[in-house]
């Protein structure tokens, strides 16, 4: 190679030995973990011999339920390492104080902030909310499966090998220093000539593709799907939240990925869309990226939304307060996502009148939310209510997610957000929201259709034991951040001066703590509830008794999820079926016409990071070499015809009848 510099500059780019970080003990410490518990998995998967199954039956699947759960888990797994991150960057800043440096570098901490800010909204929500949806939506709409199964399948494989080169870029050169949105000109070629940049840029290009594929898929399988009688103000409110959503997605991403697009262009040809000189404009990044970003927040918690709907119906016993008024607060906050960008933005000079539109918007908004905070109450009233799990997420985030909204309203007047600007007082305002809202709302969902999933119900014990140390961790670790921001400390900052503000950020530090407590009584529960899963299993099948048709299948479902097609005559399908004496077919079953399984998805996804990964490193040859591959995997994939097989009515029948005599005397 040393003959042929410009053969190996082709083939290597800019990626040489010096790009793995042996001088960085921290990040070597963690490369030997990485490895010694990726080699421990398998051997793990070799002794047991579960590497057919993998392949077969989940790697290549394209069965919605399979892909639902793989895509929690990819949620799971990244929520440790942004967690990882929070925890580190609250170390430091409780003892960086004075004369004491603290123990990250500045610009490692930089990435810090960073990845963790991309990790845990690309990479922990999305992947929790979208598998959610994946799971859920074609169960309660009554279809077998969504619209377009194999483009599930690649969708979701390309999100996970984005988190991949976000991992990636732990271990081989370095992330982004410029924060999760990438601002110019601090991501520009001149002030980040590293990789770091173009890892972000490239996970999130690869990520955001499934991520936009997945919402087309979704909305044509809500629009296009639903069982016969289910017109649109019958379906769930959890499909309508996640219809919104995935039009939201529709219309957003696209914006994503054409910022990036430019930025590239800026970063690798000499373009000038982002520059201080030559035409370029740096606001139009930032009016691009809040176009995409602030939608993408309502993305993520309008699903919350829902299940939060689904929860509080089910547990109360009751229909839902006011079905309608939760249908169109939910259209209005998706319609008014769109209008109240620019409040991120209030300090940059726009002008007073535009600063008061945005400012209106934004409080305009806060209507629809607090009537859905309303019907929630008001379901509860008079109802019969059960704190189980679930139950308790929902009442946790009603108390967190109104302070936050508060403070949200707050933010939304422009001079207050002159003040608090940029400072800890807004970062406390977004986690209050996220975790309060987003999070809680999937823990309360994924605790809620777990026993869906597996059959059996989560452990309650641990359960509560991490409610209690996520609610009471999040007011220890943000409150504090508040009073900060109030006496106008910035954000990103590594290291302080003054002493006195240490005992809060001490404080900080120690509700972070409760935090991982809370996740890892999660992860305890996850381990005793399979250990102890005949004793939590609910022999009647439907261990919540839920009122929406996923209830109406098998837990878990059959592949085919429905051996007849519901008919649906009210937005309680199942509550509506049970109480007018549903009774369960016993015949005329017939043979059931279903999609195979495809090693396409995995395949043109594993070559998207393989060409992404080469474009990061300015390896040219294998970049065209990877393309050319891909395109050779999506011709295949188009001429392979023969991707269906056939479930033997026999075997529907055997499946529906042990049903049917689990139901006796239930339904």
């Amino acid at each position: 190679m040393s003959d042929h510099p410009e053969l190996t500059k082709l083939i290597f780019g800019r990626l040489t030995w010096d790009a793995i970080p042996l001088h960085e003990p921290i990040l070597l410490a963690t490369f030997a973990a990485v490895v010694l518990g990726g080699v421990a998995m398998l051997v793990a998967l070799t002794y047991f011999r579960v590497w057919g199954t993998l392949w077969r039956d989940w790697i290549t699947s394209i069965d919605h339920k399979k892909i639902g759960i793989m895509y929690i888990i990819l949620g799971l797994v990244m929520l440790l390492r942004g967690f990882a991150d929070a925890l580190m960057m609250r170390a430091q800043q409780a003892v960086a104080f004075g004369d004491v440096a603290g123990y990250l570098p500045p610009h490692h901490y930089d990435q810090i902030f960073t990845a963790h800010g991309v990790i845990m909204i690309f990479f922990v929500a999305m992947p929790l909310v979208t598998g959610l949806m994946n799971y859920v939506v074609p169960l309660q709409i009554g279809a077998r499966d969504v619209a377009f199964p194999f483009l599930n399948n690649f969708s979701f494989w390309m999100t996970t090998f984005g988190a991949g080169l976000v991992m990636a870029s732990l271990f081989v050169g370095e992330f982004a220093r410029t924060g999760w949105l990438a601002y110019p000109p601090l991501s520009g070629i001149l002030a980040s000539p590293d990789v770091g940049v173009d890892y972000y840029i490239w996970s999130l290009q690869i990520a955001g593709v499934g991520t936009l594929l997945s919402g087309v898929n979704l909305v044509a399988t809500i629009v296009k799907m639903r069982a016969p009688g289910m017109t649109m103000m019958k379906m769930p409110v959890f499909t309508w939240t996640s219809l919104c959503t995935n039009v939201l997605i529709v219309a957003a991403f696209p914006v994503l990925t054409a910022v990036l697009a430019l930025l590239s262009l800026d970063r690798y040809v000499g373009t000038n869309f982002f520059t201080n000189d030559l035409g370029g404009n740096a606001m139009m990044y930032v009016n691009l990226i809040w176009i995409w970003g602030h939608p993408e927040v309502y993305i993520l918690v309008l699903p919350a939304f829902g299940i939060f709907s689904e929860v509080v119906s089910t547990f109360c016993s009751k229909r839902l307060f006011g079905y309608a008024s939760m249908v169109y607060a939910t259209v209005v906050i998706t319609i008014l996502s769109y209008l109240v960008w620019l409040h991120h933005f209030f300090t940059m000079g726009s002008g007073a009148s535009v600063n008061s539109f945005f400012g209106i918007t934004t409080m305009i908004i806060s209507i629809p939310t607090g009537a859905k905070i309303f019907n929630w109450l008001f379901t509860m009233y008079r109802g019969r209510i059960r704190f189980e799990l679930p139950m308790m997420w929902t009442i946790g985030f009603m108390v967190t997610f109104v302070i936050g909204g508060m403070t949200g309203v707050l933010l939304a007047v422009p001079p207050a957000d002159f003040v608090l600007h940029n400072s800890l007082f807004l970062i406390a305002h977004f986690h209050n929201v996220i975790i309060g809202g987003v999070l809680f709302g999937l823990l309360a969902g994924i605790t809620y259709w777990f026993p869906k999933a597996f059959g059996f119900k989560l452990d309650p014990f641990w359960g509560k034991c991490s409610f209690w140390f996520w609610l009471v961790g999040f007011y220890v670790a943000f409150m504090p951040l508040y009073v900060l921001g109030l006496m106008g400390v910035t954000r990103r900052v590594s290291h302080f001066e003054d002493p006195s503000l240490q005992i809060w950020f001490q404080i900080a530090a120690f509700g972070a703590v409760l935090i991982a407590f809370g996740i890892a009584c999660f992860i305890i529960q996850l381990v005793v509830s399979f250990i102890r899963r005949e004793s939590l299993r609910d022999t009647t099948g439907d261990p919540w008794l839920g009122r929406t048709l996923e209830w109406s299948t098998a837990s878990p479902p059959p592949d085919y999820n429905f051996a007849f097609t519901p008919r649906v005559h009210d937005n309680d399908a199942w509550y509506d079926m049970k109480s007018n004496g549903y009774e369960r077919p016993v015949t005329g079953f017939l043979p059931i016409h279903m999609p195979k399984n495809t090693a396409a998805g995995f395949i043109i996804a594993a070559l998207s990071a393989v060409i992404g990964f080469a474009l990061i490193w300015h390896m040219w040859l294998v970049a065209g070499v990877g393309f050319a591959a891909m395109m050779v995997a999506i011709i295949v994939h188009t001429f392979n015809y023969k991707r269906d097989f056939h479930i033997p009515a026999e075997d529907v029948l055997r499946v529906e009848t042990a049903r049917t005599r689990l139901l006796a005397g239930h339904v």
